[in-house]
């Protein structure tokens, strides 16, 4: 057989093989147009110049609801051309109610259209991967002795009214807090009187949480199969803890009348946990905080975004841990970049490379400044809300950022993205044709 025949052959069998995999592609599709008649549009652009991943995107639900009327959260898909796109719609979380999904990625200045069809009534449920978690977990059937929690086991639960007993080291919450992750990193915070933020480094891009501290202890402090609890907090602010700055002091949300934590989103593209704060005493004021932490797959950052009512505080402070063996880095923004705060270096509780930050948006900046125990960014709210991230980047994750260049790169494209977020065009709603 000369090589010219033998070509074709091959090229001939290589068609035969591809074809059913088109035809199921097809008929996936006209499945899906099938199971929901009814479809909008969404154009998600990316302004900037340069390439984005693991976008999130949002469509709020007034903007769902004025371009369909009668959109069904419980059975519908959205469409990149005709691939299926991971996504959820929330009900509960306080900042982004309505659909939201994730892009790999987005080219320099692309415009992609996104269909979202839906069917009117009944329940489709969707399959998707697992790549955020929140969970709060802690101990029933046991007692409280001496402000430790004696017997029980631990159960997850929605949302949790922390008990007066409970301090510190009570036994009573699973690896003492609530805690968020994606399929990058996971983070806890203190739900007692130290309410500061730490981090649990992952070699792994699989949930790892509900797996943390069944032990009762913290065996966590040392390297797992999944990872690691990686940030030093002690009396800090850990990463992104929310304090106010008064008498040259950065002061955690310690002295409170009640806590209510509770799980407003766990999905498989964005998680979220809001705490309410009774009765915060601070700098001479009475306050009331609703904190809202949120992640979504494929990032590194928490969105934190805080309410405050009762009084006008003169700042709204984050920061960082201190540590000797990490360089500290800051930039003020513009507008074409938010500020940040960050250090980098070899401080990690297993002594390998870690990066954290905080980044803010210009307009809120006030001062850097520093305590005994923390790198401090004061901040400005306005009428009593403030929005803040925080991020953390440690050299064992799965292609984890292991050099100070790298880490500087991925900090400065952060703070871009986030001084120019996607804008997202939602088009109105239509019957499928039969």
């Amino acid at each position: 057989m000369s090589f010219k025949k033998l070509s074709q052959g091959i090229s001939s069998f290589k068609v035969w093989l591809l074809l059913p995999m088109l035809y199921a592609g097809m008929a996936s599709a006209q499945n899906l147009k099938k199971e929901f008649p009814k479809s909008f549009t969404v154009t998600v652009t990316n302004p900037l110049g340069q390439e984005r991943e693991n976008v999130a995107v949002f469509i709020p639900a007034q903007e769902v609801k004025a371009a369909t009327g009668n959109f069904n959260p419980k059975a519908f898909v959205v469409l990149d051309g005709k691939k299926e796109v991971a996504s959820q719609y929330n009900l509960k979380d306080a900042e982004h109610k309505g659909v939201v999904l994730v892009l790999d990625k987005l080219n320099a200045k692309e415009k992609r259209n996104l269909t979202v069809r839906y069917k009117e009534q009944g329940i489709s449920e969707r399959n998707y991967t697992k790549r955020t978690q929140a969970e709060i977990s802690h101990k029933v059937g046991g007692e409280f002795k001496d402000r430790k929690y004696i017997g029980g086991e631990f159960k997850n639960v929605d949302s949790l009214n922390v008990p007066a007993e409970h301090t510190d080291h009570s036994y009573y919450i699973r690896y003492e807090g609530p805690g968020w992750e994606s399929d990058k990193v996971g983070y806890r915070f203190y739900l007692d009187w130290r309410n500061a933020t730490d981090v649990f480094g992952k070699t792994t891009p699989d949930m790892v949480l509900q797996q943390v501290g069944l032990d009762g202890f913290d065996s966590y402090h040392e390297l797992q199969p999944w990872g690691m609890d990686v940030l030093k907090v002690g009396k800090s602010l850990g990463v992104g803890t929310l304090a106010i700055v008064d008498k040259g002091q950065a002061i955690r949300v310690d002295k409170t009348d009640n806590v209510v934590s509770k799980v407003t989103e766990n999905g498989p593209v964005y998680s979220s946990i809001q705490t309410n704060y009774d009765n915060w005493k601070v700098a001479g004021l009475t306050l009331d905080v609703q904190s809202q932490l949120s992640i979504h797959a494929g990032t590194r950052l928490t969105n934190h975004q805080v309410k405050v009512t009762g009084g006008t505080p003169q700042n709204l402070s984050t920061g960082l841990n201190k540590d000797k063996a990490a360089k500290v880095f800051t930039q003020k923004g513009d507008a074409s970049s938010w500020g940040y705060l960050a250090s980098y270096g070899k401080q990690s509780l297993n002594n390998d490379q870690l990066g954290i930050a905080v980044l803010f948006r210009p307009q809120d900046f006030q001062e850097f400044t520093i305590d005994a125990n923390s790198h401090v960014v004061k901040l400005t709210p306005t009428q009593g809300k403030l929005q803040y991230y925080f991020l953390s980047a440690w050299e064992l994750e799965p292609d984890g950022i292991k050099t100070e260049e790298e880490f500087i790169k991925y900090l400065n494209k952060t703070a871009q993205e986030l001084a120019n977020p996607v804008q997202v065009e939602v088009q109105g709603s239509k019957q499928a044709k039969r």
